[in-house]
């Protein structure tokens, strides 16, 4: 056992030389040095000091939901918080959540005690944590709306930071600005609401999702932010790229603005697919299409 990976393994349960297409959603990836998942804050910080100690790099993972990981190895840790850091509280109609729990499961939670707000983050397949790092939305709504503090190590101290100092923008943070931030815990304000109501649209909305998106196929979701004057979707379909293919990626048939796995696909198929999109799209429209999936362990 290397030394790192021995330091790591008294504060968490570790492993070596895992594949992060096992760790994304997308199923593509190289392989990760280090992999760790810390089952409390206190580890967490241990974790990172070992970690600044031996000046490797990091990255915290939740589901992988909305990640493109290149096709190179990682040399550096992997901080998984989904495994054990999930836990959630409810206390009247505000919920505190720790970064690993899976958005779905709390959005069940929410409607379990009569909470409306988390009703469109009911098919989000991530973490609160990659959530509000995210800004992530759905049905016109969003994190930002229902956030009401961030718990966040940074500097070696955690603290509570108010939802106007996250500087919350259409699928974006402060957080994407300081990677060496970690999201601990989220504080959230919901509103009372009708069980049988919230469960009504949360199921219409699952239905919805299942009848346009192609969820039995490894994606990442929407590959592209929707611009001010025109949805992505219309822009990818204008240039006729429905079904377009390179490698194993291919532009989904059911929905165009999600490139699927379609064929053990790398990281640099999915990528070319992306940038011949981008350019087609501006040829045709002038437009510039930004990617919504975020990019690690790239050149």
């Amino acid at each position: 056992m290397d030394e790192l990976l021995k330091e790591l393994s008294e504060y968490a349960s570790a492993e070596c030389n895992v594949p992060m297409s096992a760790m994304t959603t997308l199923r593509i990836g190289g392989t990760a040095a280090y992999v760790v998942y810390p089952e409390n804050s206190l580890a967490l910080d241990a974790i990172i000091r070992i970690i600044r100690k031996h000046n490797v790099p990091f990255k915290v993972f939740g589901k992988g939901s909305n990640m493109l990981c290149s096709d190179s190895r990682f040399e550096g840790v992997v901080i998984r918080l989904d495994r054990y850091m999930d836990s959630c509280y409810f206390e009247g109609t505000r919920v505190t959540a720790e970064a690993g729990t899976s958005i779905i499961a709390l959005s069940y939670e929410a409607l379990k005690n009569g909470l409306s707000g988390l009703e469109f983050a009911s098919g989000i397949p991530g973490t609160v944590g990659g959530a509000v790092y995210m800004n992530a939305g759905a049905y016109r709504n969003s994190m930002s709306e229902i956030v009401d503090s961030v718990f966040v190590y940074r500097d070696g101290a955690l603290e509570w930071i108010s939802a106007d100092e996250c500087e919350f923008g259409y699928r974006s943070s402060i957080f994407q600005k300081h990677p060496d931030w970690i999201i601990v815990g989220v504080r959230m304000n919901l509103k009372e609401g009708d069980p049988a109501e919230i469960r009504s649209l949360m199921d219409s909305r699952r239905e919805r999702r299942i009848s346009t998106q192609p969820l039995d196929k490894p994606s990442a979701g929407s590959v592209f932010r929707n611009p001010d004057e025109v949805p992505a979707w219309k822009l990818i379909e204008g240039i006729g790229y429905r079904g377009r293919t390179c490698g194993g990626a291919k532009v989904s048939e059911k929905h165009v603005n999600f490139i699927v796995n379609e064929q053990h696909a790398t990281a640099e198929d999915f990528l070319k697919l992306v940038e011949s999109i981008q350019r087609e799209v501006k040829k045709t429209y002038g437009i510039d299409l930004h990617m919504e999936v975020e990019k690690f362990n790239w050149d």
